[in-house]
């Protein structure tokens, strides 16, 4: 018992240990999703994080040095966002065709998801920073923590927030969507990745490519429109 506690203790001090956990939850969760048939409550990043947060808790390890391992995943994301532009250019024409309603559907879905969170908070009874750090929920982590420091709110909430509303979107969007009886694969799309950014993105592409297509182009131009409009927002809301 000693020998193992000593090489758990030199395996904890190197960063690799907590990538090599990250890697081998997700892979383990997609595994139960596949054995499940894609069922939604088995997506494979909410069993990551289960599993993760489990694993975190009983090894007492802080989320700062678990991060100097995952922290290789978190680089990856920018080249995986980037990368969504090779499907949007295959879709480029449909695009060009469907502007204004997409443009449309854009503004209506950036101030539903702000307004609609904060408003809920707020009557409830949550604080200033808690309202700062839910309004961004709906955009990709780190531009949403950005937001949220310039505006004075804890960047840490609202990573929390974000893949919390990432993971809803994907499991519940789609189902959302059938009960609605939307079956244009753009249109889902969209209106998941403005909902539930990468997270939702990522579960677009089970669906089409058209689908995944759509969510990334969602889930860019939400991020604009929501750092365009938030700030406007809270001073709006901030003077009356």
């Amino acid at each position: 018992m000693t020998r193992l506690t000593e090489i758990w203790v030199y395996l904890s001090a190197s960063p690799l240990l907590h990538l090599a956990l990250t890697l081998v939850a997700y892979l383990i969760g997609d595994w139960l999703y596949r054995r499940a048939n894609h069922h939604a409550l088995l997506h494979p990043v909410l069993l990551a994080v289960v599993m993760l947060v489990t694993a975190l808790t009983l090894s007492g390890t802080d989320y700062s040095t678990y991060f100097e391992g995952a922290q290789f995943v978190h680089f990856l994301l920018g080249p995986a966002t980037v990368a969504l532009a090779v499907p949007l250019y295959l879709n480029l024409a449909r695009v060009k065709r469907l502007w204004l309603p997409l443009a449309a559907g854009l503004v209506a879905g950036a101030l539903t998801a702000i307004v609609s969170s904060v408003a809920i908070a707020w009557a409830l009874g949550a604080s200033d920073p808690t309202l700062l750090a839910l309004a961004p929920k709906s955009v990709t982590a780190p531009v949403a923590m950005g937001i949220t420091e310039k505006l004075g709110g804890p960047p840490s909430l609202t990573a929390i927030l974000v893949v919390s509303t990432g993971i809803l979107g994907a499991v519940l969007g789609p189902w959302a969507l059938d009960m609605l009886k939307v079956r244009d694969a753009a249109t889902r799309g969209f209106a998941i990745g403005t909902a539930s950014h990468g997270i939702g993105t990522a579960r677009a592409f089970q669906e089409s490519e058209t689908a995944g297509a759509f969510a990334g182009l969602a889930m860019g131009l939400n991020t604009l429109a929501t750092s365009l409009l938030l700030p406007l927002l809270v001073q709006l809301f901030g003077t009356l």
